[in-house]
């Protein structure tokens, strides 16, 4: 895989990030910008998480609502990803955007959200979803994929999906955001933005 060294992106760049003092404006703005040209999975994040039996471990999730300021997605919580955050409840976030040449960078505590708001959120999700997640415990070390596929089957048959008691979602309350964006000879551009006593300072940082 020597070629690797080799890829040189030639993206374009694009204009300077503004100097505004809310992250979450860019932050929408920039996701718009994303639904709006196609790409494909926008809303799609890495998230890692630490614990000292896993150490840092990331996986993709998707990113399904923001509101008052705080980053909701959902998963079952007797995954790998709901010990970790039980242990620690500090995260990172990573969306990029290739085709954009955009990248952003979320630090924040991350917590679960009430149960009315995980059962209405399930409520609202394709028959076939609530079924695999009734199905699958998650992160579970099995032998036999046929069975999973067997319980979803038996599953489907069911006239009724209630949200399992372990599943549900999750809100990240940020204090970090850095925007990206890529341009020329790696001259590229950092805006920053740190919470303390709830206001947003920014700075910029060299690429």
């Amino acid at each position: 895989m020597s070629e690797l060294k080799n890829l040189r992106p030639d993206l374009p760049s694009i204009d300077k990030i503004s100097e505004l003092k809310d992250p979450f404006f860019i932050f929408e703005e920039w996701m718009n910008h994303a639904i709006s040209e196609k790409i494909l999975q926008p809303n799609a994040m890495c998230l890692s998480t630490f614990d000292s039996e896993l150490g840092v471990t990331s996986r993709v999730v998707l990113l399904k609502e923001i509101k008052n300021n705080e980053l909701y997605f959902f998963s079952n919580y007797t995954s790998d990803k709901a010990e970790s955050i039980k242990k620690n409840n500090q995260v990172a976030l990573n969306f990029l955007w290739m085709q954009l040449n955009k990248q952003i960078k979320i630090l924040g505590k991350v917590k679960k959200i009430s149960r009315e708001e995980s059962v209405e959120y399930f409520n609202s999700r394709p028959f076939e979803s609530r079924v695999a997640a009734l199905s699958s415990n998650q992160s579970e070390v099995f032998q036999d994929r046929s069975k999973l596929v067997q319980k979803f089957e038996e599953n489907l048959k069911l006239k009724e999906i209630v949200c399992p008691e372990h599943w549900g979602g999750y809100k990240i309350s940020p204090h970090h955001f850095e925007f990206w964006t890529g341009h020329k000879n790696r001259l590229h551009d950092r805006l920053c933005f740190d919470l303390k006593n709830n206001i947003w300072n920014s700075y910029r940082k060299n690429p």
